[in-house]
Formats: structure tokens, C-alpha cells, sequence
């Protein structure tokens, strides 16, 4: 069985944030808006993308 990928995007500004909400952004490879990642789907990556929830959206489930 293939490895599940998830597609996060960045749609909000780390400016004004918690250090530890912008040190997961750069976690997650995100750091520029509107920059796109492609993550193995992990409960750790899942974890991190509930931190931020609020700053990226997340594209679906890629196989």
C-alpha cells in the first residue's frame, strides 16, 4: 500500500504569531504565503497542521 500524502497550502500571515506557531510553519515547509507542501500523512504531521490550522488549508488526501 502507497503512502498517503496530504497537500498543505499557506494562506495566512506568520507576522504577530507565536514563535512556536512559525517555527511549525517552517516544520511544515511552509513559510511564504500561498506556498504549497506536500507531507507524508503522519499523526505528527497531523499534529502540527492542527497548531496552524488557522494559517493553511489542506488541499485533500493525494495518493
Amino acid at each position: 500500500m502507497a503512502n498517503k500524502t496530504l497537500r498543505v497550502e499557506q494562506i495566512g500571515s506568520p507576522i504577530r504569531r507565536e514563535a512556536s506557531q512559525r517555527q511549525t510553519l517552517i516544520g511544515l515547509k511552509l513559510n511564504k504565503l500561498h506556498r504549497v507542501s506536500e507531507l507524508e500523512d503522519t499523526p505528527s504531521v497531523r499534529g502540527m497542521i492542527r497548531k496552524v490550522a488557522h494559517l493553511v488549508r489542506v488541499h485533500g488526501d493525494v495518493a
